[in-house]
């Protein structure tokens, strides 16, 4: 690590290191948890319970954090480019991202070369995001602060508004605020993130730069991480208990006290709401605030899936997949349950199947020890070989 130079800001990629290791987690539970392909739902109140919610909620985490993360780095890299270099970076990389997540993210998820199940998920939403991000770069940062506030606190507003049926109008809205999707010559397209209040995530990410740049000012910086960390983590705690505006699903008393807390916590995320959203990235503000100035063998063993996101992504996918297949193998079970088309999906042959939270914990583990050494080296090639530009879009 000490032989690596590096400008980036460590404490930035620390956080993203770990919401991407919690990212794993989540992901392994899908494949490996019994019947998570199935429908079997963390939230569910009728058969989950704290441990699996709360296995699930900490996985919350990863995608605000991502998206608010894309638009700090879109500034801090537009700190030694002009904005039309800087907006040419956002709109190319944005549309390979939306390349990518329908074409190899797909396949990657479900093994499926009919494509018959097309979902469009985080890297998606990033990708649209970074392309209105390159966009709205040319206002003034103040329009683009306002215009990132008004979204994501007043995009509940919209909730009411329910789309139906194939129409363009409808397509759009799925695109932007409701989470659905529409056949397509016998393939089956799901916005699951719809992109209007990620945009105002971004947004805010975008101004957030403001603090990580050279000339600013250490103590100030800390003063409103902690400040907007606190209000926005307070103000959750407010709006969720009155359930007066900020999500679509109000929490309600349940028959358990446990099922009341699940019920409390459980935010809407597809789309997120506003109080998905505070309750998310306050307490990511926090964690800023904190470990600034914190290194030893943890942050940095942190530091190097942080500084590779895009590559440790799409491993990890199919670093999970091809495991879950290994795990069929070892089972005695037939591995073709891991190529998951509509056949396999919808005909009830994964009834079943999956194994113990305390096995998902332990595949995580193993997972997350396999992946180090491998992001290792490639952060160690992509930090030595900056003068290659294609590298910036991986």
């Amino acid at each position: 690590m000490a032989s690596i130079k590096s400008v980036r800001i460590e404490s930035i990629d620390i956080l993203r290191g770990l919401v991407m290791v919690f990212m794993a987690l989540d992901h392994v539970r899908d494949y490996f948890h019994i019947n998570a392909l199935m429908g079997n739902y963390p939230e569910n109140l009728e058969s989950t319970n704290i441990i699996l919610f709360g296995t699930r909620f900490i996985t919350h985490y990863c995608a605000p954090v991502f998206v608010f993360l894309a638009g700090t780095s879109a500034f801090l890299y537009g700190q030694k480019k002009t904005k039309g270099q800087l907006s040419k970076f956002l709109i190319t990389r944005g549309l390979w991202l939306v390349f990518v997540e329908i074409v190899i993210n797909n396949f990657l998820w479900w093994f499926d070369v009919s494509y018959g199940f097309i979902q469009l998920q985080v890297i998606w939403a990033i990708g649209v995001c970074m392309i209105v991000l390159g966009l709205i770069i040319y206002l003034p940062k103040r329009i683009i602060l306002v215009l990132g506030l008004l979204i994501v606190f007043g995009h509940n507003a919209l909730d009411g508004i329910v789309k139906e049926g194939d129409s363009i109008e409808s397509l759009l809205w799925y695109m932007l605020h409701q989470a659905n999707g529409f056949s397509l010559e016998g393939h089956f397209v799901r916005f699951s993130y719809p992109v209007l209040p990620w945009i105002g995530v971004i947004l805010l990410g975008y101004c957030f730069g403001e603090f990580y740049k050279k000339e600013a000012s250490v103590t100030l910086r800390k003063k409103w991480l902690l400040y907007i960390g606190i209000s926005a983590t307070i103000l959750f705690f407010v709006l969720r208990g009155f359930n007066f505006y900020g999500d679509l699903s109000p929490w309600v008393y349940q028959e358990t006290t446990e099922k009341t807390i699940i019920s409390f916590f459980n935010a809407t995320k597809y789309p997120p709401s506003l109080a998905y959203i505070l309750i998310t990235l306050g307490p990511a503000l926090l964690f800023l605030y904190f470990i600034e100035k914190i290194k030893n063998g943890f942050t940095n063993f942190l530091l190097i899936f942080g500084r590779v996101p895009f590559f440790y992504y799409f491993l990890h996918i199919f670093v999970i997949h091809i495991s879950a297949i290994i795990g069929l193998l070892v089972t005695g079970k037939d591995w073709k349950l891991m190529i998951l088309d509509n056949n396999t999906m919808n005909s009830g042959m994964l009834q079943g199947y999956g194994y113990s939270l305390f096995t998902v914990y332990l595949v995580w583990i193993v997972i997350i020890l396999l992946l180090y050494p491998i992001c290792k080296k490639y952060m160690t090639y992509k930090a030595n070989n900056k003068d290659k530009w294609w590298l910036s879009y991986l």
